[in-house]
């Protein structure tokens, strides 16, 4: 967390914790610790340590904790409870309560961006909340009325939100600000859903390479396959297994390209023991099973550059096929690719691969 002191921006190291006691179904009793890290010499040098600046006591265990506009978000057992930072003038401040809001299973998870918060629920999936200062409340202006025991949350902006769940799922959210009704607005709407295998515990903004100068092109046709040179990882995820992955935005004709081309691949690539990719992929838990959308595998995209040049030319093949039936009405605004070649094609999963 951080906090705005004497005209200086002063970092703040954040510790949530709990007392665990036998015989209580859930905590009931922890503690925020706020630390400074400070210099000091010793025999050999220079050290650094830390310093408790603040504590405040409990009613639950400490889930999760989010910096908030210079103050602190802190998830407490079913709560989200926000504090500010009150100096008592001797260098060291107290943690003082300012509002919160309740209706939640327990609060494991939670992101901010603006005055917009939000929660990754134990069962009850993404809620969105609101902060509103001139009234000093927070607010829950929508959520995701599926049952999705969270692991994971992150917002891709202000209106899409990623979430991964206990049964190797991932999904997106978007916020439904355009619709009529207050009950529609009330409800996160589904756009993505995909299943990973692996168990998400991290989400980060970032990229694992450093972005490149687009380049241009000349022909109208190639702005598709030019395009992909502007796609760059955005958002990172990390399994309980110590995988990296990498996740980045596409327009809608990049994105209708890449899924002509993975239907393509699924003609020419078997899976191992004969079992299906669409199964493989598609969200599944104890409750629902619906085929994957929004999310491009791009592990299959990348097998491409490992096929034999007769495989390659199959997978064009297919691919050609398929997207000249699908050719748009004369006058249609859409930028289509309607033809592949396998140079092309190495070419756009070429630049795709540099993002990881």
């Amino acid at each position: 967390g951080s906090s705005s002191k004497q005209s200086q921006l002063e970092e703040y190291m954040v510790v949530g914790t709990t007392y665990a006691i036998d015989g209580e179904q859930e905590p009931m009793k922890g503690r925020i610790l706020v630390f400074s890290v400070a210099e000091a010499d010793c025999g050999t040098g220079k050290e650094r340590k830390l310093i408790l600046r603040a504590e405040r006591q409990t009613r639950g265990a400490v889930y999760c904790l989010s910096p908030f506009n210079g103050k602190l978000l802190a998830g407490i057992n079913s709560k989200v409870q926000l504090f500010s930072f009150l100096s008592k003038g001797t260098g060291s401040f107290e943690l003082q309560s300012e509002c919160g809001h309740h209706g939640h299973i327990m609060v494991l998870y939670m992101q901010s961006r603006g005055d917009f918060i939000i929660i990754g629920d134990l069962m009850k999936s993404i809620s969105l909340l609101m902060y509103k200062s001139l009234d000093g409340t927070i607010e829950e202006i929508s959520r995701d009325y599926n049952a999705n025991w969270m692991t994971a949350v992150e917002m891709c902006d202000d209106e899409i939100y990623v979430g991964a769940e206990n049964r190797f799922n991932l999904f997106t959210v978007k916020k439904n600000s355009e619709a009529t009704t207050d009950e529609a607005r009330h409800m996160l709407n589904v756009i993505g859903e995909f299943h990973l295998g692996e168990f998400v515990n991290a989400f980060r903004h970032g990229s694992l390479v450093m972005k490149t100068e687009s380049g241009s092109s000349s022909s109208s046709e190639n702005d598709v396959i030019s395009s992909f040179h502007q796609v760059h990882g955005n958002m990172l995820y990390a399994t309980v297994n110590g995988v990296l992955g990498v996740m980045a935005d596409l327009d809608k004709a990049q994105y209708t390209m890449l899924l002509d081309i993975q239907k393509a691949l699924n003609k020419v690539i078997k899976g191992v023991g004969g079992l299906s990719h669409s199964e493989w992929r598609a969200f599944h838990n104890s409750r629902k099973s619906n085929p994957a959308k929004g999310f491009i595998d791009g592990d299959l995209i990348e097998m491409f550059l490992d096929l034999k040049r007769d495989d390659m030319e199959k997978v064009v093949e297919y691919y050609n096929k398929d997207v000249s039936s699908n050719i748009p009405s004369p006058g249609s605004s859409e930028a289509v690719v309607n033809t592949l070649t396998v140079d092309n094609l190495v070419k756009i999963v070429e630049e795709l691969s540099r993002i990881k």
